[in-house]
């Protein structure tokens, strides 16, 4: 996925403009982004902070005028440059960063046509649009790793969940899923099966910044290093512990 050509489409009326450094720092982490647009009516005084964010993140600004009261026309002008952009056959991938459902049938229609798409939104993202994507990502989460990093004696834990059941029985089916006979599974498909099972699952809801120290805090499961004859790095596997085993 990091090789994609990125159209970046940010709904202007949806996302807080502190959020930006963040967000691009995590999409340069998935591809290029090759197109860069915002949307909104920037004659509107609420929107003023975006400006010189703009400018730095090298983000073109598109007008979109609220014809009629109580319809978002920012949603339709992005929904339309989208199809366009797809059928430009510039990209690989999207990026939309919003938290409205709206974009749910678009993020379909994208992938269907054999794009990546990934989400950006805050935690209030209706369902439907974040399992329309391959991957979402709260932007919650990306400004408190920054805020954390700057002030690591305060930690702000507000926004980190807390691991329940539900997820840990989703790791374990994971788990056994792409396990061998003896039970074991290599942490890379876990992590791509996971994904692709729940788009908006990341370690980093959950306070961790990978998925191999999330796992470990479980207590169930086993971790194991093996060496790598391809890499300097060392390949890592998982698998649920047994009954007999001490947790």
């Amino acid at each position: 996925m990091s090789n994609l050509k990125m159209a970046v489409l940010i709904d202007g009326d949806n996302i807080p403009s502190g959020y930006v450094k963040e967000m691009m720092e995590e999409i340069a982490k998935y591809g290029n982004p090759t197109i860069k647009r915002i949307y909104g009516d920037w004659t509107r005084p609420g929107l003023s902070k975006w400006k010189n964010l703009l400018l730095e993140n090298a983000i073109t600004p598109i007008q979109q005028y609220g014809y009629t009261t109580g319809k978002n026309a920012t949603d339709s002008a992005m929904i339309i440059d989208a199809m366009d952009i797809l059928y430009s056959q510039k990209v690989t991938g999207f990026c939309i960063v919003s938290s409205d459902s709206d974009f749910t049938r678009l993020a379909t229609r994208l992938r269907e046509a054999g794009m990546q798409v990934i989400g950006i939104g805050e935690k209030k993202t209706p369902n439907p649009f974040i399992v329309a994507c391959d991957r979402f990502i709260y932007i919650e989460i990306l400004k408190q790793q920054t805020e954390e990093k700057i002030e690591n004696k305060e930690k702000n834990t507000t926004e980190v969940d807390k691991i329940t059941r539900k997820e840990i029985k989703l790791i374990s089916s994971t788990i056994n899923a792409v396990s061998d006979d003896e039970g074991w599974a290599f942490l890379g498909d876990v992590g791509s099966l996971l994904q692709k099972k729940q788009p908006n699952f990341d370690s980093r809801n959950y306070g961790f910044d990978k998925l191999t120290p999330l796992i470990k805090s479980i207590g169930k499961f086993e971790v194991e290093q093996r060496e790598n004859f391809k890499s300097k790095h060392k390949l890592i596997f998982v698998r649920i512990k047994t009954a007999n085993k001490k947790n």
